[in-house]
């Protein structure tokens, strides 16, 4: 598996994200300037981290969906590669129309930082795979608009075509149906708030992240 990890001004976890490719496949990350025009060949899969890209000025990943390099990530996606975004991540890949629905400001209007519980709402991706569908794990968030809102016949649309990857056990954020995470129609792009990157470690403080990196690296092995 060959990733590729974006690079914003305001990223900050870019680098943990690229430890975690590397911990599973054994092969250096890729990491992409927002300014790149293109991407590097060969890639598997393309990652877009956390952070607060350009400030979080207008909406959250609003400049950077607008990016040179995520004309490219969109054409991959496009042309069935696989994307990732965490947490600001999924805010570019909402902003740049490869996921739908909208991240607004948390319900509670503050930061909010700690470990939360999830659940595992399928088992059928890429992303997903090493895991129950129904199991629980911890994984952190650390965001101020994680709160996923979707009105209810996208709701519906992502329940029936089993597109919602992890739900909360406790909202945090006041996202609509406690939705966590989500896969496109054609399951290779996915958008989560929580860090899976930041529990890869039992060093520091578990490893229940470690299973998606592995999940890709399995589902990807030889791409």
């Amino acid at each position: 598996m060959k990733a590729g990890v974006i690079v914003f001004p305001g990223s900050n976890c870019d680098r943990d994200l690229a430890v975690a490719f590397e911990r599973v496949s054994g092969r250096k990350t890729d990491m992409i300037w927002h300014k790149d025009s293109t991407l590097p060949t060969g890639l598997d899969i393309v990652a877009v981290p956390g952070g607060f890209s350009f400030g979080d000025y207008l909406r959250c990943g609003a400049i950077a969906a607008r990016s040179p390099i995520m004309r490219s990530v969109v054409e991959f996606a496009n042309n069935g590669g696989h994307v990732l975004g965490i947490c600001n991540g999924f805010q570019v890949l909402i902003e740049s129309g490869l996921l739908p629905g909208a991240l607004m400001r948390n319900a509670g209007l503050k930061f909010v930082c700690k470990d939360v519980e999830l659940k595992v709402a399928t088992s059928r991706t890429a992303f997903t795979s090493n895991y129950r569908k129904g199991e629980e794990i911890t994984i952190p968030v650390a965001h101020h608009d994680g709160n996923y809102v979707a009105d209810p016949d996208l709701v519906k649309r992502l329940k029936d075509e089993d597109r919602i990857t992890f739900t909360y056990a406790d909202n945090p954020n006041g996202s609509t149906a406690d939705i966590a995470g989500i896969v496109s129609e054609n399951r290779r792009v996915m958008g989560m708030m929580p860090h899976p990157e930041r529990l890869n470690d039992r060093h520091l403080g578990g490893t229940d992240g470690t299973r998606l990196f592995e999940s890709l690296g399995e589902a990807l092995v030889g791409a």
